[in-house]
């Protein structure tokens, strides 16, 4: 059976090349690939409570770090998702995460998500790094909506995805399960031609 429309990304467009790095407007920030290095910093990032709080998986061990960032990089080559770690431009310090999850190619669609680590809240760093995620996205790997849900519970990520120029759409209820049982999710959404 044929398609009626033609695929928004073609596959291959992303797993094509390498997994770019990507530098925030100010310059401050970078946005690059999780190296296997990175394992000790990502394993103590399931540490923090505000990040556990929001999780839904654990990571107890640097080997269980290791594999994630090899699993990250599969996902690219894939066209599955793509991981980033957020760090200072100036040093290199991992400030945070950003990440495209459940791509869809054909429909030009993916989910964002993020954390930050508790040294780099307050800063900006979150919506400044969705928003340079969100800009390579559209502009250069062709999606054409990018969505972001978050607990209803969890104000902070609201004022991110609203920074970010994510609108507001609306509650999913009873969506998701955490260790503290089902909650209601915000969903938030950028899509071409967004300013």
């Amino acid at each position: 059976m044929s398609l009626l429309i033609a695929p928004v990304i073609s596959a291959g467009s992303l797993s094509g090349s390498v997994q770019p790095s990507l530098l925030s407007s100010d310059g401050r920030l970078l946005l690059r690939p999780w190296a296997v290095d990175d394992a000790l910093v990502l394993r103590s990032a399931f540490e923090d409570a505000s990040i556990r709080r929001w999780a839904v998986r654990r990571m107890t061990s640097r080997a269980e770090a290791q594999e994630w960032i090899v699993a990250a990089g599969r996902q690219w080559r894939e066209e599955r998702g793509a991981q980033w770690a957020v760090t200072s431009a100036v040093g290199g310090e991992v400030l945070g995460r950003v990440a495209l999850r459940r791509m869809d190619l054909f429909q030009g669609l993916a989910e964002c998500a993020y954390w930050v680590l508790p040294h780099a809240r307050g800063q900006g760093v979150a919506p400044r790094s969705l928003t340079v995620l969100s800009i390579w996205s559209m502009k250069e790997a062709g999606f054409h909506r990018l969505e972001l849900a978050h607990s209803d519970r969890n104000e902070a990520s609201c004022k991110v995805a609203t920074k970010a120029g994510f609108a507001f759409e609306g509650i999913r209820r009873s969506a998701l399960l955490h260790e503290d049982g089902w909650h209601d999710m915000h969903l938030h959404a950028r899509i071409q031609g967004d300013a």
